[in-house]
C-alpha cells in the first residue's frame, strides 16, 4: 500500500479523497489543513507521498515541503495547486517536491502521478514544465550576460583561476600586484552573482567559456 497524506485547507480535494479511497493499491492516512499540520503528521505518520497544496494558513506549502523533506527525506511530495506561475514553480520544486500538478487532474491521472511519484519519478504538468524551462533558459541567458559584463582582464583572471592557480600565480602569470587580482576576483564574483572562485570555475567550466 502506498501511504498517503492530504494537506489542503481547501474541500476542491473532497471528490478526489473519494476516488483515492477507492484504489487497492492506495491508503489515506491523514489530512492536513495548514502547513504546520502537515509538518506534524508527516513525522507522526510517515507517508510514502504526501499532495501538498502550495498557499495554506500559518505556513505555505513550499515551507513545509522543505521541514518534510529535510526530516523525511525519502517521502515524496506533490505539489497539487490553482497556482502556476513560474515563480511559484521554481520555489517549490527547489524546496525538495517531486511533482507539480494542477487541481484539475482527472481523478485517475493523480492516481498514476502518486503511483509515479512513489517509484521515484517526477510528474509534472505540461504548464509546470514550460515554467521550470523558461526558468533554466532566463538562469542561462542571465549567466552569459554576467560574463560578457567582464572586462578582457578579469576574463584573464578568470581563465586562470579555471586552470586552479593562486592569487599569486595570477600576479605572476599576468604581471600584475596580488591586490589587483583580488580586486578582480571580486568584480567576477559580483558580476557573475557567485560567493567564491570555485563557483567561479565550475560555471566557466560548464559554459564553455573557455576552450581548455
Amino acid at each position: 500500500m502506498i501511504k498517503v497524506l492530504l494537506a489542503d485547507d481547501h474541500v476542491v480535494l473532497k471528490g478526489l479523497r473519494f476516488f483515492l479511497s477507492t484504489q487497492k493499491d492506495i491508503e489515506i492516512v491523514g489530512e492536513a489543513k495548514s502547513g504546520k499540520e502537515a509538518v506534524r503528521l508527516a513525522r507522526a505518520l510517515r507517508p510514502d507521498v504526501i499532495l501538498m497544496d502550495v498557499r495554506m494558513p500559518d505556513m505555505g506549502g513550499a515551507e513545509a515541503t522543505a521541514w518534510i523533506k529535510r526530516e523525511l527525506p525519502n517521502s515524496k511530495i506533490l505539489m497539487l495547486t490553482s497556482f502556476v506561475d513560474q515563480e511559484t514553480v521554481v520555489t517549490t520544486l527547489k524546496s525538495g517536491a517531486s511533482g507539480y500538478l494542477l487541481k484539475d487532474v482527472e481523478p485517475d491521472e493523480l492516481a498514476a502521478a502518486i503511483r509515479a511519484a512513489y517509484r521515484g519519478e517526477q510528474p509534472l504538468h505540461p504548464e509546470a514544465t514550460n515554467q521550470l524551462l523558461n526558468h533554466l533558459k532566463a538562469g542561462e541567458a542571465s549567466e552569459k550576460d554576467g560574463f560578457n559584463a567582464l572586462t578582457p582582464r578579469e576574463k584573464e583572471v578568470l581563465r586562470e583561476i579555471v586552470r586552479g592557480r593562486g592569487n599569486r600565480e595570477i600576479a605572476e602569470a599576468l604581471f600584475i600586484t596580488e591586490k589587483t587580482v583580488k580586486t578582480h576576483v571580486s568584480n567576477i564574483l559580483s558580476k557573475l552573482g557567485l560567493h567564491d572562485r570555485t563557483q567561479a570555475a565550475i560555471l566557466a567550466v560548464k559554459n564553455g567559456w573557455f576552450e581548455e
